[in-house]
């Protein structure tokens, strides 16, 4: 475990991205202090984001007694939960990734549960009064050229074959009304997902959290893991002896620990925020929370916000050499001119309102474009799960079903599922790895810049971007 290397110290100047940085004035609350002494406890999560609160939540809710305790480096929802792009989405368009992976009988029960997920989430704030301003007003899968017409059709049609299909086929008008732009040519909808504010939830389930008695030490990075029985988590200045180890540290995995290093290859989403227009929203027809979503394999996405803003993003830019976390993840995104001239091209009256904040962050992109989950350690009581590649606000839902599940010893459809068998595929070692990436990525420009403009792309630049295709589309959520 490279234990120097994750235990990174807390910043009172870091930039918070816009989302965390507005919940944290919204919703102001006191910092959990960090560990100062050795403590004990039944679970110990490392890592205070979406999936190790709704494990420690989950856990909670199922045995109340027992004791559970996170560390967390920084605050929770510091890392990709708290600076993703709000949608919730389900798994509906990874069916064929899926069905190849785990069989049609998984595929189908993985569909049904990831958008139980997203309507899960939505129950969870009206119970518990976090105002996450989430709006369960669909997803719009579409295409802005004509080689991405026609692109969706196949796995809707194996959706329908399966009787869990949630999406219909928009005529074009309303494709273009809905979306708020004519740049859309088609369009698939499907109520089956929302979008948030994500660091409002974040921080929603840390007030959760910690109302049913979970103890929560910020500040307090993990310096070191001893397997054993009890395992014991080290920290700067205190350690946590425990029975149980969640490890949700996601993006972090990969540097934390050795044997993950191939696992995931870390790879920014970047997006741009406006200043409130809600009068120009109304003009173009940007008026509900829909999510939508063009046909890229680095897609671009995008929603409004309940005070009239426009969130637009675009995943794979940034790829980190050795799977680090680079210190322009914690910076104004370097593509937000690239973003402004898609978003005036998506919406030209939006071409001369101020942007208000750009941001970027680094996702867990693993091979198959799907997280993985298991089990760790001489003594198997060490849990870990990520590489939700980009699009985690539904499935870390899924995600601490999965790990509740496995801390409690359950035998239910989680703990039997194939997600829970560890890495499903590894990426080639350094600089293969890197330099693949970004030949790949720079295919997939070239060709979509030539798609954009009706051309046909240079033949290698197809064949080098089915690499990344062959995953299916990530970095939306």
């Amino acid at each position: 475990m490279e234990t120097e290397r994750f235990a990174v110290a807390k910043r009172n100047d870091l930039m918070r991205p816009y989302w965390l940085d507005q919940a944290l004035k919204n919703q102001p609350a006191t910092p959990c202090p960090a560990l100062q002494q050795d403590t004990r406890a039944d679970v110990c999560i490392v890592g205070g984001g979406y999936t190790g609160l709704w494990t420690a939540i989950m856990l909670k809710e199922q045995n109340p007694e027992l004791d559970v305790v996170i560390v967390e480096a920084d605050i929770c929802g510091a890392g990709a939960s708290g600076r993703n792009g709000g949608c919730a989405l389900s798994w509906s368009a990874k069916y064929f990734t899926l069905e190849r992976l785990f069989g049609v009988n998984e595929a189908i029960r993985l569909v049904k549960e990831s958008e139980q997920s997203i309507y899960a989430i939505g129950t969870f704030c009206e119970r518990y009064a976090v105002d996450a301003d989430y709006r369960l007003d669909g997803t719009l899968y579409t295409a802005t050229n004509r080689a991405q017409v026609g692109s969706t059709d196949g796995v809707i049609a194996a959706l329908e074959r399966h009787g869990i299909n949630s999406f219909s086929k928009c005529a074009l008008p309303e494709v273009q009304r809905m979306a708020g732009s004519v740049r859309h040519i088609e369009g698939w909808f499907s109520p089956a997902a929302a979008s948030v504010q994500p660091g409002k939830l974040v921080r929603g389930l840390r007030r959760v959290a910690l109302e049913r008695g979970v103890r929560i030490f910020e500040g307090t990075p993990m310096t070191g893991l001893e397997e054993g029985m009890p395992a014991v988590v080290n920290t700067p200045n205190g350690k946590v002896t425990c029975d149980r180890v969640v490890l949700a540290m996601n993006a972090w995995m990969a540097r934390a620990f050795a044997q993950f290093s191939r696992s995931v290859a870390i790879v920014s989403s970047d997006m741009i925020i406006t200043e409130p227009r809600p009068d120009l929203l109304e003009r173009i027809g940007l008026t509900s929370g829909v999510t939508v979503l063009d046909s890229r394999i680095f897609v671009h996405y995008y929603h409004n916000t309940p005070d009239g803003r426009i969130m637009l993003g675009k995943g794979g830019n940034t790829f980190a050499y050795g799977g680090r976390i680079l210190p322009v993840f914690d910076q104004p995104s370097p593509y937000a001119g690239l973003l402004r001239n898609t978003l005036t091209e998506f919406f030209p009256d939006f071409a001369d309102v101020g942007i208000a904040a750009t941001w970027n962050g680094p996702s867990d992109r693993s091979v198959t474009g799907l997280p993985f989950f298991g089990r760790m350690g001489a003594g198997g009581n060490i849990f870990y799960g990520f590489g939700y590649s980009g699009s985690g606000v539904g499935p870390c839902h899924m995600g601490g079903q999965i790990l509740s599940s496995l801390v409690l010893g359950l035998d239910n459809p989680w703990t039997r599922s194939p997600l829970v068998q560890g890495p499903l595929g590894y990426f080639p070692p350094e600089p293969i790895r890197y330099l693949g990436s970004l030949m790949v990525r720079n295919a997939i420009r070239r060709k979509e810049h030539a798609e954009d403009r009706n051309r046909p792309p240079r033949r290698l630049d197809v064949r080098l971007a089915k690499f990344a295709a062959a995953a299916g589309k990530a970095d939306k959520g």
